[in-house]
């Protein structure tokens, strides 16, 4: 039962399109086979030569429905989940038939057709619910509660701070003051914002630059950033808090330490159809051990992996001078 204010999670049909998904449903039904094989025939030179007889049979027609269920999974997922699940296992004995007619022709023939569609349906129906309860099981709710803990993780030092640097610059400059004071707001109004709607790049990327404008304010001329958006698709879809968090820790782990200036790099581009984001800063070794870092990196690991399977990485490297993390995820302008 969900809380007061909490909206429940609905039940939502896997991506076929999603690389993720598709080496799961091949190993899963090739991890069937193999197991069935096993279990039939006694000896392993038997059983690997059914097997092999068996993969000639399913591989060509398990790739036919993994291909025709990417093609139709955004018109699966505007129907209601049971509908779409009946519809899917649905479109598996249709192919299943179909490919059965076709394979019955052939020298080599083909097992049964109502055993066949049987086993067809038992394995559909088992693979969907496994991937619904793999989605809850990687819990939307675990990975919200990481996330407000690392919304909520915003250091109350950086806003005491903030606003003393406002406070400074009441008497001498009240325009900057205002100015500041209303990024401020925006930015805290942004990690209060619901956790699990995905927003645009060029709103993200319009955080990093309110959220840097604060830290400039407290820094000066510490803090220098090089800003490299040219490239970047602002249409772009990501998880919300994907990169304010890495440049808190480049502020935090690589300008903060250092007694002199510190040059933060932030580069997002679009290659094809993946979108990659980098952030570099100064790499002070004797001050990596300050806690924080790890956590916020879990988290966008997580994130990432909750909107986006096995399509998106998050890469971290040092090269004794500079530290840089990597993103790369999907390109995506359409919200699922």
């Amino acid at each position: 039962m969900a809380s007061i204010g909490q909206s429940a999670y609905p039940d939502l049909l896997p991506d076929f399109r999603n690389l993720g998904v598709m080496a799961r449903v091949l190993v899963a039904v090739n991890g069937l086979a193999a197991a069935g094989v096993l279990f039939a025939t006694p000896s392993l030179g038997g059983a690997l030569e059914q097997f092999m007889r068996t993969a000639a049979y399913l591989e060509p027609l398990l790739l036919i429905e993994l291909l025709a269920l990417a093609a139709l999974s955004p018109l699966l997922a505007r129907l209601p989940y049971w509908t779409g699940y009946a519809a899917i296992v649905g479109i598996v004995l249709v192919f299943v038939a179909a490919y059965h007619t076709f394979v019955a022709r052939l020298p080599t023939g083909a097992p049964s057709l109502g055993p066949a569609l049987l086993l067809a349906a038992l394995v559909a129906a088992t693979l969907l619910a496994y991937l619904r309860l793999r989605a809850k099981a990687y819990s939307p709710a675990l990975v919200e509660a990481r996330l407000q803990a690392l919304q909520a993780r915003i250091r109350p030092h950086f806003l005491f701070n903030s606003l003393n640097a406002v406070l400074s610059l009441i008497r001498r400059d009240p325009k900057r003051a205002e100015r500041a004071l209303e990024d401020l707001a925006d930015v805290f109004r942004t990690l209060m914002s619901e956790p699990r709607q995905f927003v645009r790049l060029a709103d993200e990327i319009a955080l990093l630059e309110r959220y840097a404008g604060i830290e400039q304010l407290r820094l000066g001329e510490r803090l220098r950033i090089t800003w490299e958006l040219d490239a970047a698709p602002s249409d772009a879809l990501l998880p919300p808090l994907v990169l304010q968090p890495l440049l808190e820790n480049a502020v935090f782990h690589g300008v903060e330490p250092g007694t002199g200036a510190g040059d933060v790099l932030v580069r997002i581009e679009r290659r094809g159809d993946r979108v990659l984001a980098r952030i570099e800063n100064p790499y002070v070794a004797d001050q990596q051990r300050r806690a924080g870092n790890r956590m916020a990196l879990e988290n966008i690991r997580e994130r990432l992996a909750l909107f986006f399977d096995a399509e998106a990485r998050i890469r971290t490297s040092a090269d004794g001078r500079r530290y840089r993390v990597e993103i790369e995820m999907p390109y995506k302008s359409e919200r699922p």
